[in-house]
Order: C-alpha cells, then structure tokens, then sequence
C-alpha cells in the first residue's frame, strides 16, 4: 500500500469518526442540557434547583456523565477535522482544531463546577433546615459559574465552526450549503454568546435572538456531521 493510499484511509477513517463523535455528542448534550439540566435547575430559585437535586441525585449525577462523553468526543472530532480538512488547508485546519481543544478545556473546567455542586449536595445531607439557604446559594453559584464559563468557551466555539466553514467552502467537493450554514452557526454561536457574556441587560433580547438563530446553530455542525458518515467518508481527494 502506497503512502498516499494509507493517508487516504486515515482521513477517510477520520471523517467517519467525527462524524459518529458528533452524533453521540448531540444526543449527549440533548440529553445532559436538554432534558435534565432543564429539567432540574431553576433560573432564579435556588431553593428549588437544590431540592430538584437532591430529589434526583442520580439524574444530575448522570448529566455529569454526558458532559464527560462530550468532552471526550470534542477531542476526538478536534483530531478527525483537522486530518479530514488538511489536504484542503493544513494551517487553517490545525488552527481550527486548537479552537476546539481551547473549546474543549473550557468546558471541562466549567463541568468541574458541576461536579462541586454534586459533592456540595451528598456531603450535605441532612441538613438542618437554617443551613439549607446556605446551601442552596453554594449549589445554584456553582451551577451558574458552569453555565457562565460554558458560555464564555462557546464564543471560542463559535470562532472554531467559522473555521471551518471556511475551510470547507474552499473544497468543491463539500456542498457549498452545509459550508455556509457552518459559517453561520460559528457565527450565531458567537454573537449570542457574547451577548449574554458581556451584556447581561440585553438577556430578553438575547434569548429571543437565541431561539431565531437555533435552526443554524443545531443544523450547521450536525449536518456536516451526517455529510460525512455518508459521503465525506468516500472523498477520494480534495482539488
């Protein structure tokens, strides 16, 4: 096998393992976000998040879980993007996956903050009831610093899927519309990100603008996710 042969079963290789990580990481972040952080924090009351906790200890615990899946996932596809992208830009490509590592640390460090708020609640119970409010403010401020810092590593995020998107619209060979919605979510991710980081007053708005600009923001990566199980994996090379 010639060496040009085996690169090209490497990045081949590649596209089929970011595409499979990016498909576990949306269904693990439905789930750890989606549904249970949803489910069990509330905006606000942090006598009722910390009593939904308490509640539900497993559940927030396996939330914690799917954060962990995501992270390892994020490496993963940091690895087979850049290999996938390289012949199209080598610098370009390896810049884009240093965003996402950078993404990726960032939110383990804010998941760390999740799981102080986890041990604050089992090395806490029983508790008297005059403690409770302490507690909760311990609980609902860790959980707020893991939503806040997440936030702050999406505009990095953001940055990362521009990218990307730049780079695919440079190879014909990558539909110019899943190119293009790349663009968009890298760049919806960072404008409501940076609105809800630095202009808190602006948070109505923001959220308003945040359920407009989802449909990009879901459907630009998953969709270049999907593209390359199914033809990105028999890309034979990029001119």
């Amino acid at each position: 096998m010639t060496t040009r042969s085996k690169y090209l079963n490497i990045q081949n290789s590649s596209a089929i393992i970011a595409g499979t990580s990016l498909l576990i990481m949306t269904f693990a972040a439905f789930f750890s976000f989606g549904y249970v952080h949803n489910s069990l924090v509330v905006t606000g009351d942090s006598a009722s998040t910390l009593k939904n906790i308490q509640v539900s200890v497993s559940l927030f615990e396996f939330e914690i879980l799917g954060w962990l899946v995501i992270i390892i996932s994020d490496i993963v596809v940091s690895w087979a993007f850049y290999v996938f992208l390289k012949p199209i830009h080598p610098e370009y490509s390896l810049l884009a996956g240093l965003l996402r590592l950078v993404y990726t640390a960032t939110l383990a460090t804010a998941v760390s903050n999740l799981v102080i708020a986890n041990n604050l609640v089992l090395e806490n119970t029983p508790l008297l009831i005059e403690s409770m409010d302490i507690l909760a403010s311990q609980v609902m401020t860790s959980i707020m610093a893991f939503e806040s810092i997440w936030s702050i590593g999406l505009i990095i995020f953001g940055a990362h899927l521009m990218m990307i998107g730049y780079i695919a619209l440079k190879a014909r060979q990558i539909p110019k519309l899943i190119s293009i919605l790349l663009v968009a979510a890298g760049a919806s991710y960072m404008l409501i990100h940076l609105l809800y980081s630095f202009f808190p007053q602006l948070d109505s708005a923001t959220a308003i603008m945040e359920t407009i600009l989802s449909i990009p923001m879901i459907i630009g990566e998953l969709g270049f996710g999907i593209w390359l199980l199914f033809k990105g994996r028999k890309i034979s090379s990029f001119d």
